[in-house]
């Protein structure tokens, strides 16, 4: 919920940008992370794991854990935490398209 009604354009409000995601469009206001971006628009998990393909995203949200990891405008193994966002961006998850984000509990990290 926002502090300010709806249609208020303050001085100073973050513009907003637009990135893909694995070929999806998603507006995003500019100085959030990458991972913020995805996980405001509806995306919790981008990458499975080695074994047994569990789905990953944000775990630790500050570079600590690497289980976030993106490719960002061709460049592999980003920490989605700890890159901003930029108008144009290309990002690129590694999961495939039956993975269902947090559809199942996990039993742990692997």
């Amino acid at each position: 919920m926002s502090a300010y009604p709806s249609g208020t354009s303050l001085s100073g409000t973050p513009d907003e940008v637009t990135i893909s995601f694995d070929g999806r469009q998603i507006t995003t206001a500019a100085g959030q992370s990458v991972g913020s971006a995805l996980v405001t628009n509806g995306i919790t998990a981008w990458r499975d794991t080695r074994k047994q393909a569990r789905p990953r995203g944000l775990f630790c949200g500050i570079g600590v854990c690497f289980d976030c990891l993106v490719a960002v405008d061709g460049e592999p193994n980003q920490r989605a935490c700890l890159v901003e966002v930029r108008e144009g961006m290309e990002i690129k998850g590694s999961c495939g398209p039956s993975v269902h984000p947090l559809a199942e509990p996990e039993g742990g990290r692997e």
